[in-house]
């Protein structure tokens, strides 16, 4: 019978200490938290908006005949190509992060992290991840627009929202079903991402296999074994939220060890200038910023360091599970041993 997810915690985390602890390597450490990084394991998210410093004419056939001035012109240029170049940086971005899943992989399966060799040894597997990356995003933002003109057409289509008092149970109800809808599509979306990067992404790697096959293969995993799956899915969840919880706690301890020191350092100096009468000046404010920057840049380098454990260890942790269901990885986690050469 395939080991359940409560079965593969305890090899999991002893992979992750005989990675990272035996023995300790700060290069590794380096390395496997720049991975980390790139390929998703720290998410990060983040927005932004363009709003143009300019307002039509009242009088659209006066403004058509004076032309578009020169200056909202340049705005509008401007923006275009600042939304061209973020584009552009999400792809990149996301291309990197395909890649670098592959590389994740590969490291934790050989307890080594080798950047370079890694990210040459699956470029077709991860294009075609890429590729599914894409779609996905595209996906989401087709679903949020989708629901943002459903909402759109309700609210000023049934007139409901100039009087809302009047029909307070109706906007209630449809304001349910829609959070409801909303809620469910982007948990089968998150769902999907997880799915693929844990038990997809492998069997791209071992049996160069594309998104689409390898997601007919699991999805007969999961319809035989819906309950180990769902386990394994719920245990995630938990074993995510205490790692966050962990690495919380850690990494404002280590802040706070941080910028006590600098602190006092920063007090000293800005303490010793009054007194010899040195006063704020580009020089002394590019000095600040400087050593703003050196200070903010060894935060985050440190709380990197600290997250790498986990970083191991939820790979690690679908992988042993995936190997008992996947005889390809399962060969790779569990090499045989040769016999013993005779005397």
């Amino acid at each position: 019978m395939p080991a359940s997810a409560v079965d593969v915690v305890r090899p999991a985390m002893d992979h992750t200490v005989r990675q990272l602890f035996k023995p300790f390597r700060l290069g590794q450490w380096i390395r496997l938290a720049f991975t980390g990084l790139l390929a998703g394991e720290l998410g990060t998210s983040g927005g932004c908006s363009f709003q143009l410093p300019w307002r039509p004419s009242s009088r659209p056939q006066q403004f058509l005949a004076q032309g578009v001035p020169a200056r909202n012109l340049l705005v509008a240029v401007g923006v275009a190509m600042l939304i061209v170049v973020g584009l552009a940086l999400l792809v990149a971005l996301i291309y990197v992060s395909s890649r670098m899943r592959f590389v994740l992989f590969d490291s934790v399966i050989a307890k080594e992290c080798h950047i370079g060799r890694f990210w040459r040894a699956r470029s077709v597997p991860a294009f075609h991840y890429f590729v599914f990356q894409l779609f996905l995003l595209a996906s989401i933002v087709g679903g949020l627009a989708f629901f943002a003109s459903i909402t759109a057409i309700i609210a000023f289509g049934t007139g409901w929202f100039r009087n809302p008092g009047q029909h307070v149970l109706p906007i209630i109800v449809i304001a349910a079903v829609l959070i409801l809808l909303v809620a469910t599509f982007f948990i089968t979306a998150f769902a999907i991402s997880i799915l693929t990067k844990d038990f997809v992404v492998p069997q791209m790697a071992l049996e160069q296999v594309g998104v689409v096959e390898g997601w007919q293969r699991l999805w007969l995993m999961l319809l035989s074994e819906k309950g180990g799956y769902a386990a394994y899915i719920g245990l995630k969840i938990v074993l995510t939220i205490a790692a966050a919880i962990a690495v919380g706690i850690a990494a404002f301890v280590f802040v706070l060890a941080l910028l006590i020191p600098f602190g006092l350092v920063a007090l000293a100096f800005v303490l010793s200038a009054r007194a010899i009468g040195i006063g704020w000046n580009l020089l002394t404010i590019s000095v600040a910023i400087l050593a703003g920057c050196i200070v903010l840049a060894a935060l985050i380098f440190g709380v990197l360091l600290i997250s790498v454990p986990t970083v191991v260890f939820f790979p690690a942790y679908s992988i042993y599970f995936f190997a008992a269901r996947f005889p390809a990885l399962s060969t790779v986690v569990y090499p045989s041993t040769p016999p013993p050469e005779p005397v």
